[in-house]
This record gives C-alpha cells, structure tokens and sequence, in this order.
C-alpha cells in the first residue's frame, strides 16, 4: 500500500520543513502551494516534497479535492505546515493499512497556542478526519472543510501537535482571512447578520469558550483567547452585515 502526505500551503516558510521531515516515512510527500511569496517552495523541494502550486480562490474543500487528483497513492494523510506527526501515529497509519482496515481516521489533534497545549476552551483536542483510502473521499465546505464519504468514521491512536499560532501578527493574519471567508461562506448559504446577532452572539462566544469549555482551566491565556473568540464572532457577523448590504444605499454599520 502506498501512503501520499498531502499539504497545503501558503506562506508557510517557518514551518513547512519541519512538517515535511515529520512525515519521511511516507512513500510520497505533496505539497500544493497557494502561490506563496516566501520561500516556502524552495524549502519544500529542499526537504523532499513534490511541489505543485495552485491557486487557493478562498475554497479549501476544492484545495483538498484538487490535491486527490494529483496522485495515485492509495491511502492519504492530509495534514497542514503547522502539524507534526509523532512515532505512535507513525506506527498507527501502518497498521491500518497493512490490515487494509478501509474507513476515514480522525486523528487526535492537541493545539499548542503561543508554545503552550491547550486542553480546554476552543483550543482544546479535537478530531479532525485526515487519513483514508484516496478513492472514498471528497471534501466539501469552503472554510471548515468537510469529509464526505460511505466508509465508516474510526478513530486512530496517536495524535498531531497543531503549532497553531506562533505570534500576535500570524493570529491576526488568520483571524482576517478566516472572519472574511466565514462571513462570504454563510452569505453564500443564504444567512444574514442582523444588529442584535452582533450585539449579542459575541457575549455568549466569550461564555461558551471561557464558562462552558473551562477555559479558565488554560490561565491568562486562555482568557485572552476567550475575548478574541467573541470579537472573532463579532467581526465576522459585521463583514457578513456588510456584504448583504453591499449595492444598496446602506452600505456599511453607519
């Protein structure tokens, strides 16, 4: 059985070789670069990885499905320049394939946010479905990408470290892109914003986050992490307001 390492990029010079030698053991290690203007192409090709650039268009599901098409392994492990695969997951994605146990894999995913894991709040564990037979999956969702398929959902042993965020300038790089397409993606879906969803979902983010997931458990910085999350809930109902106002006289919160 052949296994492809699948990762999307952009911008992803800090941490793209250290993810690529995380994964060596794979037989084949695919990178699609969303036109990156750092140096993450040359610094995947100087670790071993078959580079292809392609054009993200704010839709990750078509990103992922692209990345299918590209090679024809038959199992693949999706995982983003920010994870790192350890020896028990390794040893794991061996197993199931020398038994050919075909299902999709969530894999146990621990975020460490500014070098500290976090098990509680939002950025608690979670189980993101990475690993399956390449023919039995497509994806679909533009942000929060999502698995599609017939095949049972298994969990696997082992886990991923997500190095989530790093610094203040790459959170608030993301917050931007991911409020945008969430705001565009719920427009899409036929969605609206009204003022009082403005005024009041962002509170209740703030209590699920910080009351109801324990992220007071996470210290100061899981009470920083809390407020963010309700001026991200906030921001991205004030982009989707903005969009549905767009083309009329009443073009913004005015």
């Amino acid at each position: 059985m052949k296994l492809a390492v699948i990762i999307l990029t952009h911008n992803e010079e800090q941490h793209v070789a250290a993810c690529i030698q995380s994964a060596a053991f794979a037989d084949e290690i695919l990178v699609i670069d969303d036109c990156s203007t750092d140096r993450t192409r040359a610094l995947a090709e100087s670790a071993g990885a078959r580079v292809i650039e392609h054009p993200l268009n704010g839709d990750f599901a078509a990103q992922r499905n692209f990345a299918l098409a590209q090679t024809d392994a038959d199992w693949v492990l999706y995982i983003d320049a920010d994870e790192r695969i350890n020896m028990q997951t390794e040893q794991e994605l061996r197993r199931v394939m020398a038994e050919d146990a075909r299902a999709v894999y969530a894999i146990k995913r621990i975020n460490v946010v500014f070098g500290r894991r976090m098990y509680h709040g939002g950025h608690r564990p979670d189980y993101p479905r990475r690993f399956f037979p390449r023919d039995a999956v497509r994806w679909e969702g533009l942000v929060h990408e999502r698995t599609e398929s017939d095949l049972p959902v298994r969990r696997l042993k082992g886990n991923l470290l997500h190095y989530t965020y790093t610094s203040w300038d790459r959170y608030l790089q993301k917050f931007n892109q991911y409020t945008t397409l969430m705001a565009e993606r719920q427009h899409a879906e036929g969605k609206s914003a009204s003022f009082l969803k403005i005024l009041l979902d962002p509170p209740f983010a703030f209590f699920r986050f910080y009351i109801l997931q324990r992220g007071f458990l996470d210290g100061r910085l899981g009470f920083v992490m809390a407020v963010f999350h309700g001026f991200y809930t906030m921001v991205k109902y004030v982009k989707l307001y903005d969009i549905e106002r767009s083309g009329t006289d009443e073009k913004s919160l005015r």
